[in-house]
């Protein structure tokens, strides 16, 4: 009976070295998992802060230039008006 409790203790050392192999290998999956994790974590973070107040200042400052130029935009279009009132105005002398 030695050689079939050889035999069998051949079957649970193998399964045991598989065994240890398997949780090995997830053990490593695992770790870089969590690895991956902290990096999108960090990643989301970093996106999500405030802007800097220089970027801040910048954007404020086209923020003003864009008021500006609605503003002259629409001021033209008053000017048109009257460029185009005085032009029937002097037509209407001429005439």
């Amino acid at each position: 009976m030695t050689s079939s409790s050889s035999s069998c203790s051949f079957r649970i050392t193998r399964t045991a070295e598989d065994l240890a192999q398997t949780l090995n290998a997830l053990s490593q999956r695992l770790v870089r998992l969590e690895q991956r994790q902290e990096a999108l974590e960090l990643y989301f973070s970093q996106i999500q802060k405030d802007p800097p107040a220089e970027e801040i200042a910048m954007l404020d400052g086209v923020d003003e230039l864009l008021k500006e130029c609605q503003l002259l935009l629409d001021g033209s279009g008053e000017m048109d008006q009257v460029d185009q009132d005085w032009s029937e105005n002097q037509e209407t002398l001429a005439a």
